[in-house]
């Protein structure tokens, strides 16, 4: 063992290797030297530590070890992958996908210094919300608006500002836990606000909330149940009549509506999503909702509301902590634009996947089918009736249907094709179905066809 010890190589010696140079030339010095002692020292300790079956490399392959190490580290990251779940806000693969003009004002704010709290007609400190308030004035004529950096974020902060050491009245059914197990009375709890719940988990009446308001309540709190729908035998109360309770009782209705739809999806789909202005309509205090869901934005949370309410939010130590960032604000600013601008429908991605007919998938699909099939002789394929889903945690038993590309692989084994597309560059991320490899386009973007039927070459060979 001394002996195989004393025939590791020297770390100066590796670095003059020749095959050396290119490495560093790309990952610096610095990080090649400490990732060869960091290997040296791994085959040191597992020989000292018994060193059966332990091979000392040659200084070719311990060259190649580190590069393939510095890649790892240094590689671009996250990265860029195709969806073809038929998900369209996918929570895994970073909800919502922004717009052409949205990303192009995310590298321009990126790449320069931006007016973000800088008033440049009085040559004075400004407010990063003025980027977003008249925006989101139009959208929401006579309400107060603020954004911070998600929904979870919106809720805490109107919890700890409006509610902290007051009770907040909740139905038992909308005590929910969403992605991550983070859970509403936790959310309550680490706010300061205490929980009372009414009601049961499939049935709470407005009485329910009447007989629990009291001296201590700070608020009246309904939850958006995110990826669940209670069915059948259950009752909930309407956002309109807690609001006349809510008004009568002087307490706010604070709505956590989570997805954030602008508009009424319901020609595209989605049939069980009540846009945010139906709510503040209804006679709602304050609505806080996600901006990269539905409503198809970058990660945001908005709380839009009563002018006294926001202001205390605003107002709230911790609002400095949870506000947006100077690319978060550019790519909401651009998204809530064409909102404002009527052209949501054809620049959103989110909407423009929704609005998708199944026909229009099927025959994109089928071209990528003949093509891998011309190169790919015996290949069995078809195309399938099936579901997209809105998905980032909206409408819980949205289906809209869709056409997907059913997939066999040659050697009868669907899960090692669906690792080799997974594994590959870029990524392709499908689903496994009764032995089947599913891919559905609504959520592979056009430009991506052509590598997406590449990568299915590259996989099935």
């Amino acid at each position: 063992m001394t002996d195989t010890l004393r025939s590791l190589p020297a770390v100066s010696r590796l670095l003059d290797h020749p095959g050396m140079a290119p490495v560093i030339e790309r990952h610096g010095r610095e990080l090649v030297t400490e990732m060869l002692r960091g290997l040296l020292d791994d085959f040191r300790t597992r020989l000292q530590e018994g060193g059966r079956g332990v091979r000392v490399p040659g200084d070719d392959e311990i060259v190649r070890l580190v590069a393939s190490r510095a890649t790892a580290l240094t590689s671009p990251a996250p990265r860029r992958v195709i969806n073809a779940t038929g998900v369209i806000a996918h929570t895994n693969l970073g909800r919502s996908v922004l717009s052409e003009e949205a990303a192009r004002r995310v590298a321009e704010a990126a790449s320069g210094y931006v007016d973000l709290e800088y008033d440049t007609k009085r040559g004075t400190r400004g407010d990063r919300m003025a980027h977003l308030a008249p925006l989101l004035a139009h959208l929401f004529p006579g309400q107060a608006s603020l954004a911070v950096n998600n929904n979870a974020a919106a809720i805490f902060l109107a919890l700890h500002a409006l509610a902290k050491g007051k009770e907040v009245i909740v139905s038992r059914g909308e005590l929910v836990e969403i992605g991550g197990a983070f859970r509403i009375p936790e959310i309550l709890a680490a706010s300061g606000a205490k929980l009372r719940e009414v009601g049961t988990t499939n049935r709470t009446r407005v009485a329910d909330y009447a007989a629990a308001i009291g001296p201590k309540t700070g608020m009246l709190l309904k939850v958006h149940t995110s990826n669940f729908m209670i069915i059948g035998f259950a009752e909930d109360a309407p956002v309109g009549v807690l609001a006349e309770l809510a008004k009568a009782k002087g307490v706010p209705l604070v709505v956590d509506w989570g997805s954030g739809d602008l508009v009424d999806l319901g020609p595209l789909g989605v049939h069980d999503e009540t846009p945010v202005r139906t709510l503040i309509d209804a006679g709602a205090d304050l609505v806080t909702f996600s901006g990269d869901k539905l409503l198809g934005g970058p990660q945001a949370g908005l709380a839009i509301g009563r002018d006294d309410l926001v202001a205390k939010m605003r107002k709230d130590p911790l609002a400095r902590m949870l506000r947006l960032d100077r690319l978060q604000i550019a790519a909401l600013h651009a998204t809530l634009s064409a909102y404002v601008s009527g052209r949501a429908q054809q620049e959103v991605p989110t909407l423009r996947m929704l609005a998708l007919d199944a026909a229009t998938i099927g025959a994109r699909a089928e071209v990528i089918a003949r093509q891998v099939e011309s190169i790919t002789p015996g290949l069995t394929w078809s195309l399938v009736e099936g579901v997209s889903r809105p998905g980032g945690g909206s409408s819980p038993v949205g289906e809209i249907p869709t056409m997907l590309l059913a997939i066999a692989d040659p050697t009868g084994d669907a899960g090692k094709l669906e690792a080799r597309l997974r594994r590959g560059e870029p990524p392709v991320i499908a689903r496994l179905h009764e032995g089947r490899l599913l891919l559905d386009l609504r959520t592979v973007l056009p430009e991506q066809d052509a590598v997406l039927g590449a990568r299915l070459i590259e996989a099935l060979r």
